[in-house]
């Protein structure tokens, strides 16, 4: 039995897998706000729950909101900022009295749908979120690539390819990452900029699918920045399969529109990259880390 918990800054989430994917349970709990040891407490306690109610103890992944630093395996890079600076796999492997593995949790969405999701069977395979922030992870052989500075896949902190007449700030301190464009908040701040309404991604989306002129160009213009930033993912990586992740993956016009859009920006004749949505949804993360134990 596989477990596998999504530790995000609102909720956490449990699951347990069976040998072949089958889930057998499914908990959720809000996450203590800025407590770390709260933190550590609650996915103990679920932790323990679910074995107790399943009667068998399981390995354990876990997806975070961050990354483990490589020179001192303290958690970096986190969202959750009651995690940074915290041994956060090492308090959990005394505590549960286990090994524990940790990933990034675009890692662990990308892996679930590697394993038995929309990537299946591909050797390579690309998974990226576009939500409140812009991430990805990268699956070779369904093996996660950690990356030298384990941070590979962070394609968000790139500058966003193409001449624009702005360039955001981004909470990394740069400017113009393709976060600050292609994130949910990234998609509202260009509609208001051209003059739309202070609607969020959703409502954009919604609006031009019903007609609207200023979300259309709104939306229109989203799926040209994205196509140019997965373009060069492709022309780096050249992933089997790219999915995609987050909120915005609901936007059914990028699946029609993306291939045709990336396809000036790729260094081939041709471009066999498929983009797809996810198979699992918002349960690939917290499946994906059970799959760590694969």
């Amino acid at each position: 039995m596989r477990l596998g918990i999504d530790l995000g800054g609102s909720k956490i989430e449990i699951i347990a897998l069976a040998d072949d994917g089958t889930p057998l349970l499914r908990r959720r709990v809000s996450t203590p706000q800025g407590d770390y040891p709260a933190t550590l407490n609650t996915i103990v306690e679920l932790v323990r729950d679910c074995e107790a109610g399943l009667g068998r103890q399981g390995s354990l992944g876990i997806g975070i909101p961050g990354a483990e630093s490589l020179a001192d395996g303290r958690i970096k890079n986190a969202n959750s900022t009651c995690l940074i600076g915290q041994p956060l796999r090492q308090d959990l492997t005394r505590l549960l009295e286990r090994e524990v593995r940790l990933a990034n949790d675009a890692n662990c969405f990308a892996l679930s749908e590697a394993v038995d999701g929309a990537g299946r069977n591909a050797r390579c395979v690309f998974g990226v979120i576009l939500g409140t922030g812009v991430g990805g992870g990268i699956i070779i052989d369904r093996q996660v690539l950690i990356g030298a500075n384990a941070i590979a896949g962070e394609w968000g902190h790139n500058p966003l390819p193409g001449n624009e007449t702005v360039s955001p700030a981004c909470y990394c301190g740069r400017r113009g990452c393709v976060e600050t464009w292609l994130s949910g908040p990234g998609l509202a701040a260009d509609h208001r900029r051209q003059g739309g309404a202070a609607l969020d991604a959703a409502a954009i989306a919604s609006a031009a699918d019903a007609g609207d002129p200023a979300c259309n160009a709104s939306l229109t213009r989203y799926i040209a920045r994205l196509a140019r930033a997965l373009a060069g993912v492709i022309n780096l990586l050249d992933p089997e399969v790219i999915v995609l992740g987050g909120g915005l993956s609901r936007i059914r016009r990028l699946y029609d529109e993306l291939p045709a859009a990336c396809r000036p920006h790729v260094f081939s004749d041709a471009c066999y990259t498929r983009i797809l949505p996810p198979v699992h949804g918002d349960s690939s993360g917290v499946r994906g880390a059970a799959w760590l134990w694969d």
